[in-house]
């Protein structure tokens, strides 16, 4: 991968940011698990990955996000739990 993992994650939360609905939000999170699992990185540092953008969304202060971006960054947060859970059974 030619960028950091943390570079990804900072791209990934933007995105989620500025998407325009929850199926958005749910591709980009998709879709960059994909692209990890593409570059055969190590199952542990996907699970990492999702986990640290977990923490890197939680950390956002709704008072100071419009309605959608904080819509977003919750479906964001289920998504990305969801998606840790999945790769974690399936990937042992």
């Amino acid at each position: 991968m030619t960028k950091t993992l943390d570079e990804y994650r900072h791209k990934l939360i933007n995105k989620i940011l500025f998407a325009v609905s929850h199926d958005e939000v749910k591709r980009y999170c998709d879709a960059a698990v994909n692209e990890l699992e593409s570059k055969q990185l190590n199952g542990y540092l996907v699970a990492r990955f999702l986990e640290k953008t977990t923490n890197d969304l939680e950390q956002f202060d709704p008072m100071n996000k419009e309605a959608q971006q904080w819509s977003n960054i919750r479906a964001a947060r289920i998504f990305c739990y969801r998606l840790k859970q999945h790769y974690s059974f399936s990937h042992e």
